[in-house]
């Protein structure tokens, strides 16, 4: 029981992490607010924040394989495959804000140039849409996690 408890703490640990990072990614990318110190920040922003999701990834396998449920009762659950779909869905949202953020601090460094205000504008909406689906993924899981 107590393995359980630490597990589900650090797996909660690593989300809120994650959230934190890919919130603050979500208030400074913005036009009005785009400067050099605001494209280095984002840069670490989304390096922490790929480590937290890596953190979650990590301690979600662990709950999967040494939880107190086990591994044959999640795979039951439809509800865990829906939540799995919509992590990879996340993870596949997060590639492009993370390639855009690395191009705009090579840019930055190369010549000193910033990004302009529609690829700010079109890279915020790929960090809300993430930002957007974290909850609905956690809400699954408290479904599922009750045998719902």
């Amino acid at each position: 029981m107590t393995l359980e408890a630490v597990l589900s703490c650090l797996h909660l640990l690593a989300l809120l992490t994650m959230v934190v990072f890919l919130s603050s990614q979500a208030a400074l990318c913005r036009s009005e607010w785009m400067n050099a110190a605001v494209v280095q920040r984002l840069a670490r922003l989304d390096l922490v924040y790929a480590f937290a999701a890596v953190a979650v990834l990590a301690t979600g396998l662990m709950r999967l394989f040494l939880g107190a449920k086990g591994v044959t009762w999640y795979v039951s659950q439809p509800l865990f495959h829906l939540k799995m779909t919509l992590v990879v869905v996340g993870v596949l949202l997060s590639f492009k804000p993370t390639a855009v953020f690395r191009r705009w601090l090579r840019q930055l460094r190369d010549n000193g140039a910033l990004p302009g205000d529609a690829e700010v504008r079109a890279t915020r909406k790929w960090v809300m849409w993430q930002a957007h689906l974290i909850p609905v993924i956690a809400a699954v899981a408290v479904f599922y996690a009750r045998g719902w």
